[in-house]
C-alpha cells in the first residue's frame, strides 16, 4: 500500500511539472503548510543566484541586531567594480542602515547591499563568515555565497536550498514588509528620490504576495523567489534562469493558475505608469 501511495505522489508531481509550461531552467514550488512539492524542474541544479543573495544579506544584518537608525555614508568601496552596474544611491550620500536594507531588498540596489556588508561588525570578512554560518544553520548544503550583492557568479545555490532560504526569510517581519512594499521615497543628499520594487507583480491586482525577491545577472538569467497565497493555498516558488522578464512573469502566472485551479485571471493587470517605471529601471540597471 505504501509503495502505491508513493508511486501516486511521484506521478502527481511529475504530472504537475509536465502540465505547467515553464520557461525557467530550474523551478520548485512547495506548499507552505504541508511541504508538498507541487512543481519541480531541475530543483537540485546548482546555478548562480544573482540578487536572490540579498535575502541572505538581510537576514545576517538583522541577526546582528544593529541599530537600524545609524547613519551610514556611501563611499567608493561600495561601488560595483565587477560588472559596473549603476546605482541611484550616490557616493557621499548618508542614509540610515534601515534605508539601506530597504533599497537592497525592494530595489535590489547593489551599492546599498555592499554598504551593509562593509559596515557589519568586523567588516566584510566577518560578514562573509556570518553568511557561511547562516547557510550551515539553514542546512543549505548546495549553497555558496561569498559576497552580499549577488553580482558574483560564484554565489550559487539550487531551488531546493532557496526554498529553505525563503522560509527562513519569511520569519523576519522586516523582510516580509520591505519586499512587499511597492515603492519608497528616500532623502538622497537633500533630494527626495522615489524607488520602486523590482518585482512588478508586487501591488498588482489579484496578487497576494507575502515575500518577494528578484535577481538578474547574465550568468544567472532572470530569477525570482516569492511566497504567494491563492485560493486559500500558500506556496513558495523559486524560478531560476528564465530567459527574460516575460518568461519569468509567465512562469509565476502559470504557477498561480495551478494553485487556483485555473481560476486565476489569464492576463495580469497593473497600471501603465507602474509598468513603465519598472521597465525603465530594468533597462538602466543590470542588478536585479
Amino acid at each position: 500500500m505504501f509503495k502505491k501511495i508513493t508511486a501516486a505522489l511521484l506521478m502527481s508531481i511529475s504530472a504537475a511539472a509536465f502540465a505547467v509550461p515553464l520557461g525557467s531552467q530550474a523551478v520548485l514550488v512547495v506548499e507552505d503548510e504541508t511541504g508538498k512539492v507541487l512543481v519541480e524542474k531541475n530543483a537540485t541544479a546548482v546555478v548562480p543566484i544573482a540578487s536572490l543573495t540579498k535575502l541572505m544579506t538581510a537576514m545576517v544584518v538583522l541577526d546582528s541586531k544593529l541599530d537600524m537608525e545609524e547613519q551610514i555614508s556611501i563611499d567608493k568601496d561600495d561601488v560595483d567594480t565587477l560588472k559596473h552596474s549603476t546605482s541611484r544611491v550616490p557616493v557621499g550620500a548618508t542614509i540610515s542602515r534601515g534605508e539601506l536594507l530597504q533599497l537592497a531588498l525592494m530595489s535590489s540596489d547593489n551599492r546599498a547591499a555592499a554598504a551593509l556588508a562593509r559596515t557589519f561588525p568586523g567588516g566584510p570578512a566577518a560578514f562573509t563568515a556570518a553568511v557561511h554560518a547562516k547557510i550551515q544553520q539553514l542546512g543549505m548544503s548546495s549553497t555558496q555565497i561569498d559576497e552580499p550583492t549577488g553580482l558574483s557568479p560564484n554565489n550559487t545555490s539550487n531551488a531546493a536550498d532557496l526554498v529553505k532560504m525563503a522560509a527562513a526569510a519569511a520569519q523576519y517581519p522586516e523582510i516580509r514588509r520591505i519586499t512587499t512594499d511597492t515603492e519608497e521615497v528616500i532623502n538622497m543628499k537633500g533630494r527626495m528620490v522615489q524607488y520602486h520594487n523590482t518585482n512588478r507583480l508586487v501591488g498588482a491586482k489579484g496578487w497576494d504576495i507575502g515575500l518577494s525577491k528578484t535577481g538578474y545577472t547574465e550568468e544567472a538569467g532572470r530569477c525570482l523567489i516569492m511566497r504567494i497565497t491563492e485560493a486559500g493555498r500558500a506556496a513558495t516558488l523559486v524560478l531560476l534562469n528564465a530567459g527574460g522578464n516575460s518568461a519569468r512573469l509567465m512562469d509565476a502566472l502559470n504557477i498561480r493558475r495551478l494553485l487556483a485551479g485555473d481560476n486565476a485571471p489569464k492576463v495580469m493587470k497593473a497600471s501603465s505608469p507602474r509598468k513603465k517605471a519598472v521597465r525603465t529601471t530594468e533597462r538602466r540597471r543590470r542588478r536585479m
